[in-house]
């Protein structure tokens, strides 16, 4: 008789349960069953910026059907999600926004940047209205390459993120202190608050050199 668990996805590994009582019996560990629990709850937030919504809508529908990932439950309000699902060019004038909403989500929270827009600015990577990647701001844990992606390449991205939650532990995400991103700020172009004593800096040399530059015709003269 062969004591080999048939399921190890709860169970642990190092403690085999005989055949006649398994699917009556587990044995697990703390983190595997608090993991377990999340893995199956992950709640994306319902927002869209462009033609991969389309794709990730599709996803939710009845063809693809992420309800049996336990992911249907996608949320209006970032208080009630921990999974942002960035699916669609992220231009300057929406990214202080978007970083808002991180900053509300639950912890813990994850990023997914689906398709070549979010992931790298896409075919947009040099426009003059567009970030090139949402990672410049925001913590990525899965990138779905495409452009845009197919429902199969998000559920596939989604089953990888289920397989990053099965790999932490409570130690890890439990009580862990939410980390707050200054949110960019929009004028001429973005600028990010954490860059801003390297943009005093580069100002005050650009202001001597020009002072500079201004003396010398004076200092000529005299």
């Amino acid at each position: 008789m062969s004591t080999k668990p048939k399921d190890e996805g709860l169970n642990s590994p190092q403690y085999p349960i005989p055949e006649d009582l398994q699917g009556v019996v587990t044995i697990t560990t703390l983190d595997r069953i608090y993991n377990w629990g999340r893995r199956n709850s992950l709640w994306p937030m319902m927002f869209g910026l462009a033609c991969c919504a389309i794709e990730m809508i599709c996803t939710a529908a009845a063809r693809f059907d992420f309800a049996r990932f336990g992911m249907e439950v996608m949320r209006a309000s970032p208080r009630q999600a921990d999974v942002m699902i960035v699916a669609g060019t992220v231009t300057k004038k929406m990214l202080p926004q978007v970083v808002r909403l991180y900053n509300q989500m639950a912890e813990p929270k994850y990023v997914v940047a689906m398709g070549a827009c979010a992931s790298g600015g896409g075919p947009f990577k040099e426009g003059y209205n567009v970030v090139s990647g949402i990672d410049q701001y925001l913590p990525v844990d899965v990138y779905i390459p495409g452009c845009p992606p197919t429902p199969q390449a998000l559920i596939y991205g989604l089953m990888k993120l289920q397989e990053k939650v099965d790999r932490q532990t409570i130690k890890e995400v439990y009580g862990r202190r939410a980390e707050m991103i200054p949110i960019p700020v929009l004028g001429p172009d973005v600028m990010d608050p954490r860059e801003y004593d390297r943009i005093r800096e580069y100002t005050r040399q650009k202001a001597e050199q020009e002072a500079a530059a201004a003396a010398e015709p004076e200092a000529a003269q005299a």
